[in-house]
C-alpha cells in the first residue's frame, strides 16, 4: 500500500497577538517622537526690580567711611612736622608784621604757655628790625648788629636756642640807646647785662620768669627807643 504522509496543518497565529504587537510598535513609536520634542521651553519668572539708591551721588557710604576709618595714618611724626611748619610759618608773618604794641601786649602773658619765650623773641626782633631802618638808625654799626639778630633768630626754626637771640636783640638796642637816647643808658646795660644771664630755656619756673623780667625791662626801654630821639 502507497504510504500516505498525512501531515498536521500548521495553528494559525492568533490575530489579538497580532494586534498587540501593533499597538505596542505604535506605542514606541510615539514615545520616540514625544521624547525627541521636549515641547516649548518655559520662560523665567521675572525678576524684581533692584531697589533704588538712596545714597547722593558723591557723598561717601558706609563701607567707604568704615575704609577710610581703617587705613593706619602713618608716621605720627608727619602730623607733628606739619604742626611746626604751621607754627614756623605764622611765626615769620608775626615777625614780618610785628608792631611794638604787640610786644607789649605778649610781655603780660602767662610765661610758662609753650610758646612765650620764642614768640617774644619773634615780636621783639621783628619791632628792632623794622626799628633799624629808621633814618635817624642808619648806620653800618647798627646795620651789624641787626644781622646778628636775624642771623639768631633765624636758627629757631631749626631748634636752636634763645640765648643767642635774646643777646643780639640786647645789644641791638643798646647800639640804637647810642644815637640820642642817654637816658636810658644804665637800663640799656643792665639789659644786655640780663641776656647775658639767661639760659634760654624755659622749663622751669624760675627760667620762665627770668625771661618775662627780661621781655619788661625791654618792653620799657622799647618805649624809649620807638620814638625819633630828642635832638
Amino acid at each position: 500500500m502507497a504510504e500516505i504522509n498525512i501531515q498536521r496543518k500548521k495553528k494559525a497565529a492568533s490575530p489579538w497577538l497580532l494586534i498587540l504587537l501593533a499597538l505596542l510598535l505604535v506605542g514606541l513609536g510615539i514615545w520616540y517622537l514625544v521624547s525627541r520634542d521636549p515641547g516649548p521651553e518655559q520662560s523665567p519668572p521675572p525678576t524684581a526690580p533692584a531697589p533704588e539708591s538712596t545714597v547722593t551721588p558723591g557723598a561717601p557710604t558706609h563701607d567707604s567711611a568704615a575704609a577710610s576709618a581703617a587705613v593706619p595714618t602713618g608716621d605720627p611724626s608727619v602730623g607733628a612736622l606739619a604742626s611746626e611748619t604751621e607754627t614756623e610759618v605764622a611765626e615769620d608773618d608775626a615777625e614780618a608784621a610785628a608792631e611794638p604794641a604787640d610786644f607789649y601786649a605778649l610781655v603780660a602773658d602767662d610765661p610758662a604757655s609753650g610758646n612765650y619765650a620764642r614768640r617774644g623773641l619773634t615780636l621783639l626782633s621783628g619791632v628792632l628790625v623794622g626799628m633799624a631802618d629808621r633814618p635817624d638808625l642808619r648806620d653800618q654799626a647798627i646795620a651789624e648788629k641787626r644781622n646778628d639778630l636775624t642771623s639768631a633768630t633765624s636758627r629757631l626754626s631749626s631748634g636752636g636756642s634763645l640765648r643767642p637771640g635774646l643777646v643780639a636783640a640786647a645789644e641791638l638796642m643798646q647800639e640804637m640807646q647810642r644815637r640820642g637816647y642817654s637816658s636810658v643808658e644804665r637800663e640799656t646795660n643792665a639789659l644786655v647785662e640780663r641776656a647775658n644771664q639767661l639760659s634760654g630755656r624755659t622749663a622751669t619756673p624760675a627760667e620762665q620768669r627770668a625771661t618775662q623780667e627780661f621781655f619788661q625791662q625791654a618792653a620799657n626801654v622799647l618805649r624809649v627807643l620807638e620814638k625819633p630821639a630828642q635832638t
